[in-house]
Order: C-alpha cells, then sequence, then structure tokens
C-alpha cells in the first residue's frame, strides 16, 4: 500500500489507486474538456478497497491530486521539450506561411519550451522530496499518512495553481509575448511559494526574449522563427491580411541591395502587438525596433558606399564633364565594392558590439526581471545606435552638404541660377508646353543658365534634375551613369497647376542618405520649390513688363521726336495704358514683400535653427525629427497648409502674368475692358489675401510673430487695411480708364 501510494505521487496508477480517465476511455466514455478542476483530478481509490476508513479515504484522494498534478506537468513539459522539430529548421516560405495563417496548428515554441524547463526544475524538487519521504518511511516507523501529509503539504498551493496555469496556454493556444504576458500577472500573488515558482519560469521564458534581443540589438538578426518576438518582418504582416508571401517574396527578389536595405528600413520590420507583453512600454519597444534596424544597416552597408568615396575623390577632376552629357568611365568601379565588411567593422567597432552584448548580458543573469533596468539598457543602446547611425549619415555621407544643395536648388537659394534659367526659358514658357518636345525644350534653358551660372566646384550639382511630371519627363542636369537611386515622388500639390507651372526638380540621393531623405520628404521639398519658382516667375515678368514696355515709349518718341504736332495730338500705343502701371505697382510691391518674407524671414531663420540643431545634436532619430519640424515650418509659414490661402495666392499670381501679358500684346486700348477685369480680381484677392492673414485664428498660430513683419511691410501705410475694409463692406465701382482720354 506504501509503494502505491508513493508511486501515485509521481504520477504511476496501479490496482489500488487507478486514474478514472483511462478507465473511462477504455469503456469508451470522453469527458468534457470544459469540466471543472476537480471534476478533471482522475487518481482514485479503487471503489472495491473496503479496509480503508473514510477519512483516511478521503486523506489519501486528497494525496493523490499531487500525483495527478505532477503527471500532467510532466506531460506539458515533455511535449514542450521535444526537439523533432528542429529536423525541419529549414521551412519553406509556403510552410511559414500556413503556420502564421493557422495559429492552433500546434507549431512549437521556444518560450513555451524555456517555461517546460522550469516546470522541470519545480517537479524535480518536488519528486525529490517524494523520494526523501519514501527513504523515511521505509528508516523509521512513523504515521505513514500524517509524514506524507506533512512533508508534502507545500505542494497543494504550487501544483494546482500549475496546472491551471498550463491548461489555459493549451486551452488558448498561449506563446511568446503573450506568454510572458501570462506568467507576469500570475506573478502578482500573496502566496510566497507560488509567486518563487512563476518568477522562476518567467526568469525562463526571459532568458528567450534576452536572447532574440541580442541577436537582434547586436546583430541586425532577427531570430524569431515560430513568429514569437513582438518585433516580426513585413511579410509576415501581409500573411496575416490574406496576402501571398509568394508575391512578397517576388516582389523583394526583383529589388537591388540598397532598395531592400531601404525597404527593411522603412518598411521592413513592425511591431507586433499581440506578441508585445504589457509591462514593456510601445515607447520602448519603439526603442528596441529602431535600435535593431540601425545595427543592421551599420553592420550591412551598401557596396556602393566605397564606390561613392572613389567617386568623389576624383569628381572634382572631371567636373568640368557635369554640363556636356558625356559618359564618364569608372575603371575603379570592380574594386569600390570590395571589403565591406571591413566597412561594416568601422561603422560599428566590435568594442561598441561588445558594450552592448554585456548590457543584455547584465540584464539577463538577473534572477528577477527590473522595469527600469531594462527600459535604461534599452534606452542606452538605442543611443549608442543612433549615435553611430548619425556619424554615418551627418559625417561619412556629408548630409549637411545635401542640405545645402536641397535649400540652393529646391529652395531657391542660387537665385542667380534661377534666374538666369527663367530668362532662357521666357520665350518657351509663353507658349504651351509641347509633349513631344518638351525634354528638348526644357534642356536648352536648363543647361544655359548652368554653364552661366554654376561652377565647377559644384559637386552637387550634378544630383539634380528637371521633372514635368505631367508629361513624365525627366531632364536630368548630367548624362553621367552613375548608379544612384533617383528618390523622387510624382506626388500631387494642392494647387491646380498646368502646364510648366507643374515644372519641378527631383534630387538623386546615395545610401545611406535614402534613410534620411525619404520620398515623403523630397515630395515636400518639391511642392515647395514649385511655389517659389512660380513665385520667381511671377516676380520677373512683372519686372520684364514695365521693361520691355519702356523700352517701346523710348523708341516711339526716338521716332517721332522731330514731329512735335503729332505728339501733341495723337498719344503713344502705350500711353493709354499709364494707369495700370499703378496697377503694376501694387502687383510688384505684394509679390515682391511675398518673396522676401518667405526667403528671409521663413527660409533663412529656419535653415539658422535647423544648422543649429544639427551642431548640438549627435542623435540619428532627433535629426529627422528636427528636419520634419524643419519643412513643417517651412510649410506652415508660406501658408501652403492653408488651402484658402494658397488658392488665393495662385490666384495673384496667375492674374500677374495675365496682366503683363496683356500689357505687353496691346498696342492699342481695345481690350480696356481685361485689363479692368484683372485689376478688380487683384484687388479683391490681395485685400481677401490680407483680411484672412490677420485673422485672429491665424494669430495665435506658430506662424504669428513672421506673419506680423509680413503684414507690417504690406501694410506699412494703412493702405491694405483701409482698401480690405472697402472691399468687404461696399460694393466698389470698377475703375473708369478713359480718364484720361479726357486730358
Amino acid at each position: 500500500m506504501l509503494h502505491e501510494l508513493l508511486l501515485a505521487l509521481v504520477g504511476y496508477t496501479g490496482d489500488l489507486i487507478i486514474d478514472e480517465r483511462e478507465h473511462h476511455k477504455s469503456l469508451g466514455i470522453c469527458l468534457s474538456p470544459n469540466a471543472p478542476i476537480s471534476e478533471q483530478r482522475s487518481f482514485k481509490l479503487a471503489s472495491d478497497i473496503s479496509f480503508i476508513d473514510p477519512s483516511e479515504r478521503d486523506l489519501i484522494e486528497k494525496l493523490i491530486t499531487l500525483g495527478f498534478y505532477y503527471r500532467e506537468l510532466d506531460r506539458f513539459a515533455t511535449k514542450s521539450r521535444n526537439l523533432s522539430w528542429i529536423r525541419a529548421a529549414d521551412v519553406s516560405p509556403l510552410d511559414r506561411a500556413s503556420e502564421l495563417s493557422n495559429p492552433k496548428s500546434g507549431k512549437p515554441s521556444v518560450y513555451r519550451r524555456a517555461i517546460a524547463n522550469g516546470l522541470v526544475e519545480i517537479l524535480s524538487v518536488y519528486k525529490s522530496a517524494v523520494l526523501q519521504l519514501e527513504q523515511k518511511l521505509l528508516s523509521e516507523t512513523m504515521p505513514i499518512l500524517a509524514t506524507v501529509t506533512q512533508a508534502l503539504n507545500k505542494f497543494f498551493v504550487i501544483l494546482p495553481p500549475l496546472y491551471e496555469l498550463i491548461l489555459e496556454i493549451e486551452r488558448d493556444d498561449i506563446r511568446g509575448g503573450q506568454l510572458l504576458n501570462l506568467l507576469h500577472k500570475r506573478c502578482h500573488c500573496g502566496v510566497p511559494e507560488l509567486q518563487a515558482c512563476i518568477q522562476r519560469l518567467l526568469w525562463h521564458g526571459h532568458q528567450v526574449l534576452y536572447n532574440q534581443l541580442s541577436s537582434w540589438m547586436i546583430y541586425g538578426i532577427l531570430q524569431d522563427q515560430h513568429g514569437e518576438f513582438f518585433i516580426r518582418r513585413l511579410e509576415d504582416r501581409d500573411v496575416e491580411y490574406g496576402s501571398s508571401i509568394l508575391d512578397t517574396s517576388e516582389k523583394l527578389a526583383h529589388l537591388s541591395t540598397v532598395d531592400t536595405s531601404l525597404t527593411d528600413w522603412h518598411l521592413g520590420f513592425h511591431i507586433f502587438l499581440d506578441m508585445l507583453p504589457e509591462y514593456i512600454h510601445m515607447r520602448v519597444a519603439e526603442s528596441i525596433l529602431f535600435a535593431g534596424k540601425a545595427i543592421r544597416v551599420l553592420r550591412n552597408p551598401s557596396p556602393a558606399i566605397q564606390f561613392q568615396d572613389a567617386l568623389s575623390n576624383q569628381q572634382t577632376k572631371k567636373g568640368s564633364q557635369k554640363f556636356h552629357g558625356s559618359a564618364v568611365g569608372v575603371p575603379f568601379q570592380k574594386e569600390a565594392f570590395l571589403d565591406v565588411k571591413t566597412i561594416g567593422e568601422e561603422l560599428l567597432p566590435q568594442s561598441v558590439a561588445d558594450k552592448i552584448e554585456t548590457m543584455l548580458l547584465d540584464l539577463k543573469e538577473s534572477s528577477e526581471f527590473h522595469k527600469r533596468s531594462f527600459e535604461c539598457s534599452v534606452d542606452s543602446i538605442r543611443a549608442i545606435a543612433a549615435s553611430h547611425l548619425w556619424q554615418l549619415v551627418v559625417v561619412r555621407a556629408d548630409l549637411n552638404g545635401h542640405l545645402k544643395a536641397l535649400k540652393d536648388y529646391f529652395l531657391l537659394a542660387k537665385g542667380d541660377f534661377f534666374q538666369c534659367f527663367l530668362e532662357e526659358s521666357r520665350q518657351l514658357m509663353r507658349l504651351p508646353p509641347r509633349q513631344s518636345t518638351a525634354e528638348a525644350d526644357l534642356m536648352v534653358p536648363f543647361q544655359l543658365a548652368a554653364i552661366k551660372t554654376i561652377g565647377e566646384e559644384d559637386k552637387y550639382f550634378s544630383r539634380v534634375s528637371l521633372l514635368m511630371p505631367s508629361f513624365g519627363i525627366t531632364v536630368k542636369s548630367s548624362q553621367r551613369d552613375l548608379p544612384k537611386t533617383k528618390a523622387y515622388t510624382d506626388g500631387s500639390s494642392e494647387t491646380s497647376v498646368g502646364g510648366w507651372d507643374g515644372i519641378a526638380l527631383e534630387y538623386s540621393v546615395d545610401w545611406p542618405l535614402q534613410l534620411f531623405f525619404t520620398q515623403e520628404v523630397l515630395s515636400k521639398y518639391r511642392r515647395i520649390f514649385q511655389y517659389l519658382l512660380r513665385l520667381k516667375r511671377t516676380q520677373m515678368e512683372l519686372e520684364k513688363s514695365w521693361a520691355s514696355v519702356m523700352h517701346q515709349e523710348h523708341t516711339y518718341f526716338a521716332k517721332h521726336r522731330k514731329d512735335q504736332m503729332n505728339c501733341s495730338i495723337s498719344q503713344p500705343p502705350q500711353q493709354c495704358f499709364r494707369p495700370m502701371w499703378r496697377v503694376r505697382e501694387h502687383m510688384a510691391f505684394l509679390i515682391r514683400n511675398l518673396q522676401f518674407y518667405i526667403q528671409v524671414d521663413v527660409i533663412e531663420s529656419q535653415w539658422n535653427v535647423l544648422q543649429s540643431h544639427i551642431q548640438d545634436s549627435h542623435d540619428f532619430t532627433e535629426l529627422v525629427g528636427f528636419h520634419q519640424e524643419y519643412l513643417s515650418a517651412l510649410i506652415s509659414q508660406s501658408f501652403l497648409d492653408i488651402g484658402s490661402v494658397s488658392r488665393i495666392l495662385d490666384s495673384i499670381m496667375t492674374l500677374c502674368l495675365q496682366f503683363c501679358w496683356n500689357i505687353e500684346h496691346q498696342e492699342s486700348s481695345q481690350n480696356t475692358s481685361e485689363l479692368e477685369r484683372i485689376t478688380e480680381e487683384f484687388n479683391k484677392k490681395s485685400n481677401s489675401l490680407y483680411t484672412i492673414l490677420r485673422s485672429s485664428r491665424l494669430a495665435g498660430s506658430q506662424r504669428a510673430p513672421f506673419l506680423r513683419r509680413f503684414l507690417l511691410r504690406m501694410n506699412f501705410n494703412s493702405f491694405f487695411e483701409a482698401t480690405a475694409r472697402g472691399v468687404l463692406n461696399v460694393v466698389r465701382p470698377r475703375p473708369s480708364l478713359p480718364v484720361l482720354n479726357q486730358q
């Protein structure tokens, strides 16, 4: 009887102590899996035993429940520690998709295996207690049931909750971060013995987590064969949403090494919230995601980085070929792609990797999970990765030089170049763009302006190309066949542009600057450029129209200076339009002040702010944030984010161009009605613009201090305020041009 009891305590039944579940199965009776725990405990004394008192029977049946719990926990541990799945380590993409799309498929789990190792430790303590009990009972004459109860009583608060735990794990197929989350919640209990056991299980689970973190944050490798880590590749998420992983693999197969690196950075990995434990804050998870992606970039640099270094060394010698479209040979290209591993070691020295590994090892060896220590270590690792990525992008890749180039060309800081370009293309832009010859038409003035104004030492101009989105035509500034990725977007602007107003720029960026200059960023630059170029073109046309008409008048007077009588009787062809020159001056005044405001008060001031941030910061993510603030400030303070204002400005520039063309092409007063219409529309639009800009809604925004300067220049003599009040409150009569004819 004693040995039957001791064997039952370690999960083995016999004739006296039977397993009712097995007995019912042999009879074809199935127990409900959702039955209460008390009904699932199937170890019972045989019903035909009559020599045991009822009180002793109850005590024995209570004791042997520990054997039932032991057997079930041991079964779970054995099943979870089964290593037969290792032979199928090379899982095909299709099988991988099947696993992820079917979470109930019973696939293996490294987290469950870790928990099973912890259960084996706890069960070994229980088994040792049973063996010691057996030796004690065999060596001494003692009350059997009392001794057994006294020796194993502490396990009644440990084994039943652990059994409930594995039931929940198997019923809900809990794995990965969800399993850590469950154990973390179960740790908060009032039983010290049970709390210590669950903390030990959680420690084993955290060992897997720290191994995955080490692989990700030291080597940039995602070690997650069964989809249990809270960081996943994008194609895994696509499968969950029903897309085909085969399609994704085919798309990635067509990408180059550089494109795949960019895809990994921008879209390749994401945080899978279902596997993120609740005690790990989202901010910390994002830091882990960033650190791993940064390490991937630093450890796997693009082979083109050496080519860029070699190219920059020879660019000064070959700069004279920049504007002539000749192909430049690159005999050093083959050597430039060698020894990429050495560059990776330079970007992330082994001492830095050892430092990160030491931080994670300290966390791994700790007996308990300390949230604050974990977050501090993650923040430190993230700072290290961000600092080295900053070194790569800012110092090695010359970020500030490229920012200056974008300012020069996209923000029109090189005003002489664009002034020359607009003058060379002025006659061309007075005609509608022709789809068949637009490329050649644009290339000529663009290259002429470059030859006249861009020096050979400007190594960034070769990256700039002119783009006509409406026709899908790109005019390159250089014809050299460089291995660069064209990073531009064909995004649309809020303002309706037609014809030559759609002219835009694209900028060719190399790895790793593509991590910084995303397509979204270049799209914002392009939008600002279109706005500034149109503004400059309008300002130039207003100046040219005045010069053109004055030249015509001087020519007229030179031809008729001997005929004083004719001059006193008839007016010059352009004299009837002299009342319109006050209107032209109003237009030029508004356009000049708007242009000065944007170039000086907005662009230069924000550029200085950005430069100070670049000097003070050594963190890549901070730089990205500062640059986004810089672009947002440019867009908002230029009013491009206010639809009503941008539409009014678009109309004003259109009216100014129409006014200039009408003035220059009219030789008599036969079409003064069109000029009157343009004048009236301009007055309405300009006064509406002033009224909106001085509204209380804009006064409290971030535009306020700069906006007040612009309004002060516009309304320095209260003219705009008075006319705006008049336009809004009264119906003003249309100006009558024939008044001068009555002289």
